[in-house]
């Protein structure tokens, strides 16, 4: 798993941060689970969000660590539940601002995300290509997490799925708004987000670090954050 950060370009105006990202993964290849976040007003929304999740290692752990059948099911219930506590929802409403967060897990040959907001996650795949696919999510405008919260409706709003990865090598992706909003605006055409990770000489950090140099070309001010990870579908227990 590849991290990729970039804090927006001082000669057009960035003078904060406010991503952060978390990853974990098992040492014996099972799984990946990788959050991004992207606060606004400040960053006291994201961090909240990741001390709340981080908190909660140990039992998403052994969440990942069931069937996949059962994996993924317990991981939004235990998610939800967790946003919809009274004890966060008052955290919430006591920051400055509020963030997108997305979530992703890898399991077996299936790839599972919870989105709150406007992150996006890629699957990049040749055959996912061929046919004009690359996002798992749609971005979503006007969701948070935060002072103003999705989990205070009476019905939360959030995006989740799963997806089988297709035989051979593909590429996980997740970023934050700042990769898509930055000058010509280039990487809101998945197609060429694709191109820059598809290259065959380049490796996952190398292509990471190809698309935050082009943000900063794109004099982006927004700071950018990009996890990115290879999984080979050809592997035995993943066949």
């Amino acid at each position: 798993m590849e991290l990729g950060c970039y804090g927006g370009r001082s000669s057009v105006g960035a003078h904060k941060n406010e991503d952060a990202a978390l990853l974990w993964y098992d040492p014996a290849g099972a799984w990946e689970w990788a959050m991004i976040i992207d606060a606004h007003y400040s960053a006291q929304s994201a961090a909240l969000i990741l001390q709340t999740v981080a908190a909660e290692e140990a039992v998403i752990r052994d969440l990942l660590a069931q069937p996949v059948a059962d994996a993924f099911a317990g991981l939004q219930n235990y998610l939800v539940s967790m946003f919809s506590a009274a004890s966060f929802r008052i955290q919430c409403a006591q920051v400055h601002g509020e963030a997108s967060c997305l979530i992703v897990a890898r399991k077996d040959n299936f790839v599972w995300w919870f989105a709150v907001g406007d992150c996006v996650a890629y699957v990049f795949h040749p055959t996912y290509a061929r046919l004009g696919e690359y996002a798992l999510n749609q971005r979503r405008f006007y969701e948070w997490i935060g002072h103003i919260n999705t989990f205070d409706l009476p019905v939360p709003c959030f995006t989740s799925g799963v997806r089988q990865l297709r035989p051979g090598l593909s590429i996980i992706l997740l970023a934050t708004d700042g990769l898509l909003e930055c000058g010509t605006r280039p990487f809101e055409d998945s197609s060429a987000l694709y191109e820059t990770f598809a290259t065959a000489a380049s490796t996952v950090q190398g292509s990471i670090d190809l698309a935050l140099w082009r943000v900063h070309e794109e004099q982006g001010r927004d700071s950018a954050t990009v996890i990115a990870w290879e999984n080979d579908c050809t592997t035995p227990s993943q066949v």
